[in-house]
């Protein structure tokens, strides 16, 4: 199957689990589960999976035919070459390409923005920063002329160069121009297109990076932006191999982005039909592209499977001309199975785990609640079926007993809104120890600081001071989190000893992944930070741009952890309170039933009738909740896998 229709089906898997869902969420409202908590949580993960874009990201140092590449992968059948690709220097600025509903545009950053402290996460959330460029998607023609912008460059001052941070004076001295009075420039430092690709309509957003410059003077790209991709193409010509900028980048960009594991990784050695000789025939063509593939592999230190000869050129023109033994020449199906196969399916996996993180423990109450419903309905169905009503001793008796009960649940209900008191004091102290006013002006400092250090040594102790004191932060968290936890065990354990409430495991907070996603923001840092003395001189506006992007992403993970803190105090009692409310209306029930049977044979038989007749919309409800579920896809564990069969208490 091609990674287009692929692509189709994981879109449509994915609309199917949102409506899902929708569904679930329905549910709750309908049988009466639903709070504004767990209705905002649904709906932030609804809205996650709304967004969720398919990103591929391509990499690769000058002329390597990367923009061919993506033109023959996706492109190919406009009928022309729609990105600039073309020989020498090609795409001058990081691209995104992409669908928005609002309309088909080029939208492009000025470079001269890069003296700015902005991130470009920030610039991308407000269009009025960027120059526009409509795009009229009738007309190939016109999209191609739009996008030449993608390659503009300018003269500038070498101290204008050298003030945003695009002056190596390394790379300068091997191309002789030291003496040089004007540089050549981006234009732009940044480029969105927007248009109504199937495939980007479909949820596809591709990244295109230009050279290890780019890299090398824009931070976010690799601490931000390649590590979010679901996949990174680094290409190689198979003419050249690995050469010293393609190591730089591959080391100093790549590896980093993809961490120790290396999924969703890729390497294309592209422009293999450069390596045909007449002479050698079609054994000394696979055996020159085995050996070229064999020596890349040695280099970067990875497994050689991840490699994928190709030639972008012969696809493009094979499927602009339908030429089916020429696209079977350039191997672009090898690099697209990878892609439709292994992309796509850890996507799978990894959205499924996100929406059992997100919402499988409002599930795990949905199904405990229906099941403990329909037991203790069935309880007392089957002990009004054996009790002799005649006996008027006995009556009297089991009201009696209803009411202490009843008394002894109001009393607790008492203790439990004491504690539920302590608890919100505790979860309080809890949301406030993450407080974005707490962060904002450690990070206000430290600004204030790295504004004074006029040396790369000053700023990075400054950052190491920010990491400290984020890390202090997070470990009163962590005191404060142990504390409201016991908190939490503690009233869920006095209504299981003292009800015999089915245990419903309380969903717990944790800080370790905010730490851990910090440690890593800095490490990744690090990392940027000293592989900048070998790809370019370290000069201090790359560094600050360095710094604003780690301030700026340690920021994020800190904001969700507040906001997840307290999405969290809101909504870890609500499987008790739901079982609480579900026992005060058995309990009435009961002693308004032992009220209308007391001395008539016929009440008896009509109540039983009654608690026999309601246990079909339970037994409705739960039918219904296996089925959502089912469909939704959860791994929810052993136990609630055999709540979901028809089980033996409600079938």
């Amino acid at each position: 199957m091609e990674f287009k229709e692929q692509l189709h089906e994981y879109s449509q898997w994915r609309e199917d689990i949102i409506q899902a869902i929708e569904m679930y969420n329905e549910w709750r409202k309908r049988y009466g589960l639903s709070d504004v908590q767990s209705n905002d949580t649904i709906l932030n993960i609804l809205n996650g999976l709304g967004n969720d874009r398919i990103t591929l990201a391509f990499a690769a140092e000058f002329s390597r035919g990367k923009t061919e590449l993506i033109n023959s992968l996706f492109f190919a059948e406009s009928g022309v070459r729609l990105l600039p690709s073309s020989p020498g220097r090609t795409t001058m600025c990081p691209t995104e390409l992409f669908y928005d509903k609002e309309g088909s545009y080029i939208r492009l950053l000025n470079i001269e923005t890069r003296k700015e402290d902005t991130s470009l996460i920030e610039y991308k959330q407000n269009p009025k920063h960027w120059t526009q460029i409509d795009l009229d998607c009738d007309s190939p023609q016109q999209m191609q002329e739009a996008f030449q912008q993608l390659i503009a460059v300018k003269k500038v001052p070498k101290k204008v160069a050298d003030e945003l941070g695009l002056w190596n004076e390394r790379e300068a001295a091997e191309l002789g121009m030291l003496d040089a009075e004007e540089v050549e420039i981006p234009c732009w430092r940044h480029a969105l297109i927007s248009f109504p690709h199937d495939l980007l309509k479909e949820g596809l957003c591709i990244l295109d990076t230009p050279g290890l410059n780019a890299l090398g003077t824009e931070p976010e790209l690799t601490l931000n932006m390649l590590p979010s991709a679901q996949a990174i193409i680094f290409v190689l010509a198979a003419d050249t191999g690995v050469t010293k900028s393609d190591l730089d980048m591959w080391r100093s960009h790549i590896a980093v982005a993809r961490g120790s594991g290396k999924q969703g990784l890729a390497v294309v050695m592209n422009k293999i039909d450069s390596m045909w000789d007449d002479l050698s025939g079609e054994s000394g063509y696979e055996a020159s592209i085995k050996s070229q593939i064999h020596k890349s592999a040695e280099i970067l230190g990875i497994d050689e499977k991840l490699f994928f000869p190709v030639s972008a050129k012969q696809a493009l023109l094979a499927k602009i001309k339908a030429d089916a033994d020429l696209l079977e020449k350039s191997r672009l199906k090898g690099l697209e199975t990878y892609l439709s196969n292994d992309i796509l399916s850890q996507r799978r996996v990894i959205l499924k785990e996100t929406v059992s993180r997100s919402i499988g423990f409002l599930v795990k109450e949905s199904l405990s609640l229906t099941e403990t419903k329909f037991k203790n309905s069935l309880m007392q169905l089957e002990e009004f079926k054996k009790i002799d009503f005649e006996n008027a001793d006995m009556t009297g008796k089991l009201m009696a007993e209803t009411r202490d009960r009843q008394n002894s649940y109001l009393a607790n209900v008492e203790h439990f809104q004491a504690s539920r008191r302590v608890f919100g004091v505790q979860a309080k102290m809890l949301v406030d120890s993450l407080a974005i006013e707490r962060i904002d002006e450690i990070i206000r400092n430290t600004r204030q600081d790295m504004s004074k250090s006029l040396t790369t040594y000053g700023m990075k102790q400054n950052i190491r001071k920010l990491f400290d004191d984020l890390r202090d932060l997070l470990q009163d968290a962590v005191d404060t989190t142990n504390e409201t936890r016991r908190l939490v065990k503690a009233i869920h354990k006095k209504f299981r000893d003292e009800y015999g409430f089915k245990e419903i495991e309380p969903h717990l907070f944790s800080i370790k992944q905010y730490q851990f996603e910090l440690e890593q923001i800095f490490e990744e840092g690090e990392l940027f930070r000293s592989s900048a003395k070998t790809t370019m001189t370290e000069q201090s506006v790359v560094v600050k741009k360095l710094y604003s992007s780690i301030i700026y992403k340690a920021r994020e993970v800190l904001k969700v952890a507040h906001m997840d803190a307290g999405t969290w105090a809101n909504t870890v009692l609500s499987p008790l309170l739901h079982q609480i409310k579900d026992h005060k209306k058995q309990i009435e029930s009961r002693l308004q039933m032992l009220r209308k049977i007391s001395g008539s044979k016929e009440s008896v038989a009509d109540s039983i009738a009654g608690l026999e007749a309601e246990l079909g919309p339970i037994k409705q409800r739960h039918k219904e909740l296996r089925m959502i579920i089912r469909e939704m896809q959860l791994d929810l564990g052993d136990e609630q896998k055999e709540a979901l069969k028809p089980s033996a208490t409600v079938k």
